[in-house]
C-alpha cells in the first residue's frame, strides 16, 4: 500500500509558516500601526468637505435672498444729502417785479394755471408762460429754477406755502411753478413773510411716484 505524500506545511505535527504568510503578517501589522494616522486624515478630510459643502449651500441661499430682494447690498447710490442739493444759503426776498414765472397746472382742475398766474400778476410778478403739464410729484406745488433763480424761487415759495423747491440745469433766472393735487391757494399778500430765509425742499412724503429725489419736472406740452 502506497504511502501518503508528506504535507510540506506540517513538520513533526506542527504547521510550518511560509515566507508568504510571514510577509503578509508583517504587512498587516504595519497597516495596523498606520491606522490612527489614516483615521485622523480621514476625519480632517471629512471636516473640510463638510465645511466646503456648507459654504456652497450658504452662498446659494444668500444669492437667492438677494435675487428675491430679501437682502439688499449697499451700492454706490448717492445719499439723500448728496442728491438733495438743497441750498443752505439764506436768501433775501427778491422784489416781485424782478421775478419771471412760468405757471403750469398738473391737476385735473381746468383753468387753475391761468387763475394762479393772474394772482401772481396782481402781485407784480412777471408771468411768461401759462399752461398744463403732467407730473408725478406729490404735494402742493413744485417750484423749479436753476442756480441763478434760487433767490427768485425763494420769493415765490413765500407766496406759495408748503411748496417744494427743485433745482434743474437752466442757466437763466426764471422760475417754474407747477401746481399739483394738494394746492389750495396762495398766501394772502399781507401775510407774505419777506424776511431772509432758506428754500424749502421736499420731505420724504412729497416725492414723485418713482421715488426719485430730484425729478425732472415736465414742461407744458
Amino acid at each position: 500500500m502506497a504511502r501518503k505524500p508528506k504535507d510540506p506545511t506540517v513538520l513533526h505535527g506542527h504547521r510550518v509558516v511560509s515566507g508568504q504568510e510571514l510577509r503578509a503578517t508583517f504587512v498587516e501589522q504595519d497597516d495596523t500601526a498606520e491606522n490612527p494616522v489614516r483615521l485622523r486624515r480621514r476625519i480632517l478630510h471629512g471636516v473640510v468637505l463638510v465645511l466646503l459643502v456648507g459654504l456652497i449651500i450658504s452662498a446659494i441661499i444668500v444669492a437667492l435672498a438677494i435675487m428675491n430682494g430679501q437682502i439688499k447690498i449697499p451700492t454706490s447710490e448717492r445719499t439723500g444729502a448728496a442728491v438733495s442739493a438743497c441750498p443752505a444759503t439764506a436768501f433775501d426776498y427778491t422784489p416781485n417785479d424782478k421775478v419771471t414765472l412760468n405757471v403750469f397746472n398738473a391737476t385735473n382742475r381746468p383753468g387753475l394755471a391761468r387763475l394762479v398766474a393772474d394772482e401772481f400778476l396782481a402781485r407784480k410778478f412777471e408771468v411768461a408762460e401759462v399752461g398744463n403739464t403732467q407730473s408725478g410729484y406729490r404735494g402742493v406745488a413744485a417750484v423749479v429754477s436753476g442756480a441763478a433763480g434760487q433767490s427768485a424761487a425763494f420769493s415765490v415759495q413765500r407766496n406759495l406755502p408748503a411748496s417744494d423747491y427743485f433745482q434743474d440745469g437752466r442757466s437763466d433766472g426764471s422760475v417754474d411753478v407747477i401746481l399739483t393735487g394738494d394746492f389750495k391757494e396762495l398766501n394772502a399778500p399781507e401775510l407774505v413773510d419777506q424776511t431772509p430765509g432758506q428754500l424749502s425742499c421736499p420731505r420724504d412724503s412729497r416725492r414723485i411716484v418713482d421715488n426719485a429725489k430730484w425729478p425732472v419736472i415736465p414742461k407744458a406740452g
